[in-house]
């Protein structure tokens, strides 16, 4: 493995990666000629806010798996162009938690007891205690929009100092907020009742603007507004004319619209305190930052844990161990289902049953996908560069092609396996279905084809034979396989429900029936030559040969 630190990273971070043996680790100091040319060859990328991982430098990275962001903001990844070469992308959230909210309450103190102005007039040389008389947190109402770890560590915090906490986030269980004393309320009412109101959360179309003329209109007169999160969040004129009128009593700016803060119509106003993006600015939050960063490439690269991705969804170390084998499965199966696809693939339907039904399945909707385009030995250009579907694209590369995915969720399974996925292939000229299960914690076998009950292994070297369900026929594989060498490893027999009955009403051999059959293949030509043979037999309707590869 090549990993690149595109930007300097403390030693302890460094040491995680360095500690993991033939690992190819270049640090930022290292990088010889151009980080373009460094990514030629490298497996993962981790960056911090400097470097920008656009489009272009991403051409330049083919095998790169992984893009580490220490830090939450990823503004300076081409998350997009990422995806669709099937890169991670990987943040840090929560690991500068602490100190973003030991930041949030500190300003609020300096608001509350005016120590920026404090501070200023005893460098000047005054003395005036009269003009710097301020107000306690105690007994104040704090309002947090954005319950998620920055802003639980603020409530936290702000109990201590006696304040009455006011929360407002749609995504958190009511009883996480109720083990931390945080009254949950509708967002007007944050406006109306909060002293300090404090920004948690990311960006997005709902809450781009959220403090504007019409938000601030309803807020309490004199409330004084801390943001530590992003810029965007405010409207700047809006705030800046509150400022000045005093319906805002003052207010704390960690983040901007654009940074560096070049202009601002907040310079001039002394009810304003400002400061350069410190909000994970210390030696404990930047080292938490790096060494997690480094775990999370580490794990990804070395188990395919994904943790804290942007850009798809993730799983905890513990999801992953119980999820991993139908991932796995699910690429084997989409796989084996291609070789099977007549026509043009149109629509893809997924069903999980059973326990995996109630998790998240992401992962294995993308493995299955993947396993599909993989079997059907087809790649994607995607910006005038073709990208092999994988578990992270797969998704998208998809939807580019205009393939409709389906998916369905049933928590009751038939027969003993405890999860079951099914897919089903539509296609221009035909389906194929077929459906699997894991036994034994790691062994993935394939249920039913088509419709036919039928118990094989999905690994190794298979030979699908459809054939008329007539006398002989076993017998005669058997015979064809022995003579070109191929050991049988097992065989797998499978019929329609109707088969003797439609065979014995039309007096001819008309029923279908399926044999899978796995082999001990020393060379292609060897199994090549046997389906030709097998191909040969007047029973045999169909004879082909599936390459799964070992567990």
């Amino acid at each position: 493995m090549k990993i690149v630190l595109a930007e300097k990273v403390s030693a302890s971070t460094l040491a995680v990666l360095q500690a993991e043996p033939g690992w190819l680790v270049i640090t930022a100091d290292k990088i010889k000629t151009s980080l373009a040319n460094e990514l030629a060859d490298a497996d993962a990328l981790v960056v911090r806010s400097a470097v920008q991982a656009d489009a272009a430098l991403l051409e330049h990275a083919p095998k790169l798996r992984v893009i580490g962001r220490a830090g939450v903001g990823v503004d300076n990844i081409d998350t997009d162009a990422a995806t669709r070469k099937g890169i991670v992308v990987m943040n840090t959230p929560g690991a500068n938690a602490v100190a973003v909210a030991e930041l949030t309450l500190g300003l609020m103190i300096a608001m509350g007891r005016k120590i920026n102005a404090a501070n200023t007039s005893m460098h000047a040389g005054t003395w005036d205690k009269k003009s710097l008389q301020g107000t306690e947190l105690r007994g104040k109402t704090l309002g947090i929009v954005g319950l998620g770890r920055i802003g639980l560590e603020v409530a936290r915090r702000a109990r201590a100092f006696g304040m009455e906490v006011l929360g407002y986030d749609p995504f958190i269980a009511p009883v996480i907020a109720r083990e931390n004393e945080v009254t949950l309320v509708a967002i007007d009412d944050i406006f109306k009742e909060s002293d300090y109101l404090t920004l948690h959360v990311g960006l997005t179309s709902q809450t781009e603007g959220l403090i504007n003329k019409q938000s601030i209109a309803i807020m309490k007169p004199g409330i004084r507004l801390v943001n530590c999160a992003r810029g965007e969040l405010i409207v700047d004129e809006a705030l800046a004319e509150a400022l000045k009128t005093g319906k805002v009593a003052g207010a704390a700016l960690d983040v901007f619209h654009k940074e560096p803060l070049k202009d601002s119509p907040f310079f001039a106003l002394e009810n304003c305190l400002l400061s350069p993006h410190i909000g994970g600015a210390t030696d404990e939050a930047q080292e938490a930052i790096g060494i997690q960063l480094a775990r999370q490439v580490r794990d990804y690269l070395k188990l395919g844990v994904v943790q804290n991705a942007v850009n798809v969804p993730s799983l905890t170390h513990e999801e992953y161990i119980e999820l991993a084998p139908y991932i796995e499965m699910a690429g084997r199966l989409g796989q084996f289902l291609a070789h099977a696809t007549p026509g043009n693939l149109e629509n893809i339907q997924i069903t999980y049953h059973g326990r995996i039904a109630t998790g998240k399945t992401d992962l294995i909707r993308n493995a299955a996908i993947a396993g599909i385009f993989s079997g059907s030995d087809t790649s994607d250009t995607v910006g005038g560069t073709t990208a092999s579907a994988n578990r992270i694209n797969a998704a998208a590369i998809a939807s580019e092609r205009g393939i409709r995915i389906q998916e369905d969720k049933k928590e009751s399974v038939s027969g003993g396996a405890g999860s079951v996925l099914r897919l089903t292939l539509h296609s221009s000229e035909g389906d194929a279905a077929g459906s699997a299960t894991v036994l034994h914690g790691t062994s993935p076998r394939l249920l039913t084809l088509d419709g036919i009950d039928i118990e094989a292994p999905l690994h190794g070297t298979l030979v699908v034979i459809r054939n008329h369900d007539v006398p002989g026929v076993i017998g005669r594989i058997g015979t064809i396989l022995g003579e070109q060498g191929l050991n049988i490893a097992n065989f797998a027999l499978g019929r329609g429900a109707d088969t003797r009955q439609t065979a014995r009403a039309q007096r001819v051999p008309q029923g279908q029936a399926l044999a899978v059959v796995q082999i001990d293949a020393q060379s292609n030509q060897q199994a090549n030559s046997a389906l030709e043979a097998l191909r040969k037999v007047e029973a045999v309707a169909s004879a082909r040969l599936v390459e799964l590869g070992p567990l």
